[in-house]
């Protein structure tokens, strides 16, 4: 099991991103959080086994939705993992 923290910027508020990203988590077996940042980025929380993370970093990086569009990812890796049943958004 992984624990990383992503965020995600570009064009990723407004257009449907963080519904996306809960749709994508939930087919791949992630739990975690997605949560709009004030300064215009996306940050999440996710956890999962590693392959099941990688999938879903690449699903992420390509942009879920058409009109999101993805300029970069910060990948954080952390040792304490949490324990989520689920993945939600966080308002």
């Amino acid at each position: 099991m992984e624990n990383n923290r992503i965020l995600v910027h570009g064009r990723v508020q407004g257009v449907g991103f963080r519904a996306s990203a809960k749709q994508m988590a939930e087919q791949l077996g992630v739990t975690g959080w997605v949560k709009n940042q004030p300064d215009g980025t996306v940050l999440i929380e996710a956890e999962a086994e590693e392959g099941q993370l990688k999938r879903f970093i690449e699903k992420i990086n390509e942009g879920p939705t058409p009109f999101s569009q993805v300029e970069s990812l910060d990948i954080t890796t952390h040792d304490e993992i949490q324990g989520y049943s689920r993945f939600k958004v966080v308002h």
